[in-house]
This record gives C-alpha cells, structure tokens and sequence, in this order.
C-alpha cells in the first residue's frame, strides 16, 4: 500500500508527534508498504531510510530561536501564507489549517500516487479537500478540548479571551473529526473524550494503543542513582502538572535525598522556570532538552522512580518508555494513565492528579521500598514486553487504512503490502 502520512509539525524527541510520525512509518515499511511523510516544521529527524519526506514549508512563525516573528514581506507568497500570518496577528494557532490547504494542494498534484492518506492531529479544513480524491484515516491523540480546559483554568482572568482565541482552531477540528470516517485513537479513554468533546460516532474510531522499542527502552547493569526521580513533559504547560511535582519536592527533601531529571523544553523565563528558582530547588533539579532516544533511555534506566502528575493525559508514551526501562512509576489518576499502566501498586503508584501531598508521600513511599520498587521493575518490563508494540501498531493501523480504502473503492483496490516491499518508497 501506497501511504501518505501528514504530520503538521514532527517534534523530533521525548514525546509529541515526531515519534509517532518515525516508529509508525518504521513499522509500516518494514511490513512491505511504502510511505512518505508530509511534514511541516520542525522536520521528524533519524527516519528510517525506507521512508521518503517530502517538507512542507510554512512561515514557521513559533521557530524556538524566533517565536511569533514577523515575516518578511518577501516570504508571503500566496494566501495560505497571509492565512496564516493573520491568523497570528490576531492571536490565534494558525497550523492545523494552513498545514492541512498546503497538504491538500501538493496531494491533489499527486493523486494517483498514493493509496491512502494518513493525518497524525492535525484535522485542519484541508482534510475535507483531500478526503475528495483520496480515502482518509486520521489520528486524534486525545480531544485538544483537555489542553484548553487546564489552560483556561491556569490564567488569570485578563488572559483568558487569548486563551480562547488561541484554541479557535477547536471548532474546525471537531467539525472535521464528524466527517471522517476512519479515525484512530490511543486508548480507550481517548476514545470517550472524542465521542463526548467531538460529538464523533463511537463507530468512528478505532483504539490502536502505542507502542515502545523494547530494545531500546530497556533495563541497564548499572545501578540506579539513589534518589534520582525522571519526569518527560513533551510541552512546558499546566496540563503536564509539574508545578505540582516541583511543590512535591519541597516536601520530600525535607525527608529524603532526592534530585529530579526534568526532561523538557522550558519557555525561558516563563513559569516552571520561575518556579524552580522561588522554590528554592535550582540544586535538586536539572532540566535537559533536546535529547536523543539513546539519551533519554539510558536516562530512565538510571532512575529509581519515573513521575508522570500530569493533570490528563491522552495515552503518554513516557510513562511506557519508563516501563520498558524497568523503572516504577508514580502517575496521575486521570485520562489513559490507569489504562497505560494498569493497576495500582503493580507497576506504578496512582494518585489524584494535582495533590501535592499525596504525590510526595508516593514517591516518598517508593523510595522506601527497596523490594516493592524490585517487584515493580520486573512488572513494568513485562507490560512494556507484552502489551506494547510498534509492530503491532503497525499492523493494526494497516487494517484501518485498508478498510478506508475499501469503504471508498471497493475490496480489490489495493495491492497486498509485498507487491511494493521492493519498489520506491513512495
């Protein structure tokens, strides 16, 4: 099969899109079918050599060197570019439509290349052009309704109208989301927040959970740090709760020696950061940013507990890479986090998300436990082993994109994987 995967923007590491976008095309060819990735920037980096990438440029006006820059005159070429400028300058996320009107016009050139499209969260308007010539599958992580109401909850009241500007894009998602219908999502709790946010049929989706290089991700014969708590926060905003593990902190190293490894790209000078400083805990917590699989995997294995206190989570590929590391976990009570990580005490301590107090006396707890946290790391790589896969995740969303194309073309329209397994990537 023939497959065009469209990833708006492809954050290359520790969490986010970009690592969906590479392990799922990874997967995908090494089953026979060819793929090319539609990306906006940033571009998914380490891709394997089987898959093509085909940049689709945009203003990138949130560049981490220049966010909400003004263009050049000269850079504005069309009105998708003025689209999208505007779109900014009225305090607005411009991407999921911009990106999805230039995907739609490169694919409309291209039609007859490609079996099926695969959109990864971006359900811009664009979707609906393309979904005209070509059969479509698209993922939604979790309803970004979830990212808004924590948002919304977190500001002062002078900037909740921004806040509301800023999620405008909402409403053409979910109007994209009902006219879809092959869409997958991560868990099952996802799943209930689309059908009840997006007013989707539940016949809509299908639960495709993802999955960990078990290799990669794996216990070390190092000992582990003593102390040494992991938190990956993909995005630096109240949703991911480290606010509240930074507050936990402050109590536990009133009783424990403790340091966090805070995996994140921080805003500068923006509210973790400030947080750190005033709460006095510059010595105990290094953030790091920017780092490889390898880096991050042999950073979860020195660990003795992985934190995830997120306030929702639609799936949270931390929280498996920790398992596959055999490194227990302490987690938010919330989204697909009991659903990821299963029952309490076996592979990770569940809390209420957002309480301090029980989140220090957890990872307090923990700490104390040499023998429970010995019976946690043999659990955590068992599930990481046997319920998470990519291969699986390849394989079933293989099955979505057939049974799209056959809801548009007919059973015969496509090829078995095998009849392009040699041929170019495209």
């Amino acid at each position: 099969m023939r497959i065009a995967l469209l990833s708006y923007r492809s954050k290359p590491h520790c969490g986010g899109q970009g690592v969906y976008i590479r392990r799922l095309s990874a997967g995908l060819v090494e089953l026979g079918h060819s793929v090319e990735i539609f990306s906006g920037p940033p571009y998914p980096e380490d891709l394997d050599e089987r898959v093509r990438l085909t940049q689709v440029p945009s203003l990138d006006l949130y560049r981490e060197s220049d966010p909400f820059r003004t263009p050049r005159p000269s850079e504005l070429h069309d009105r998708i570019d003025l689209l999208e400028l505007a779109t900014m300058w009225t305090a607005g996320f411009p991407e999921p439509r911009t990106f999805s009107l230039r995907a739609a016009r490169l694919l409309r050139e291209r039609a007859s290349e490609f079996d099926v499209v695969h959109d990864n969260q971006c359900l811009g308007s664009g979707l609906l052009d393309i979904q005209r010539f070509l059969p479509l599958v698209a993922t939604i992580h979790h309803p970004i309704t979830k990212d808004r109401e924590v948002d919304l909850a977190a500001a002062i009241w002078r900037r909740k109208p921004l806040v509301r500007r800023w999620y405008g894009f909402l409403g053409m998602q979910q109007r994209v989301a009902k006219q879809i219908p092959d869409l997958l999502t991560v868990s099952s709790s996802s799943a209930a927040d689309i059908v009840t946010d997006f007013d989707v049929d539940p016949a809509q989706l299908e639960v495709v959970p993802l999955g960990v290089d078990t290799t990669l991700f794996a216990p070390g014969s190092a000992p582990r740090r003593a102390g040494r708590i992991v938190a990956v926060a993909s995005a630096d905003k109240p949703l991911k709760g480290i606010n509240h593990l930074l507050e936990a902190l402050v109590r536990l190293r009133t009783t424990h020696t403790v340091e966090l490894q805070l995996v994140a790209k921080l805003e500068p000078n923006g509210a973790t950061e400030k947080a750190i400083a005033e709460l006095g805990l510059s010595d105990i917590v290094t953030v790091r940013s920017g780092l490889t699989d390898r880096e991050l995997a042999e950073l979860l294995r020195s660990a003795e507990i992985a934190c995830i206190p997120s306030l929702y989570e639609g799936f949270s590929l931390p929280a498996v890479e920790a398992m596959a590391s055999g490194t227990p976990l302490v987690v938010s009570r919330t989204g697909a986090l009991p659903e990821v990580v299963g029952e309490s005490g076996v592979c990770a301590e569940l809390i209420t998300p957002g309480d301090t107090a029980a989140l220090a006396h957890a990872i307090g707890a923990l700490l104390d436990a040499p023998q429970q946290r010995a019976r946690m790391r043999a659990a955590c790589r068992e599930r990481a082993v046997n319920v998470f896969s990519w291969e699986s995740v390849a394989a079933r969303t293989a099955e979505v994109y057939q049974r799209a194309v056959e809801r548009r073309d007919g059973p015969s329209a496509v090829s078995r994987p095998h009849d392009h397994a040699g041929g170019p990537a495209c």
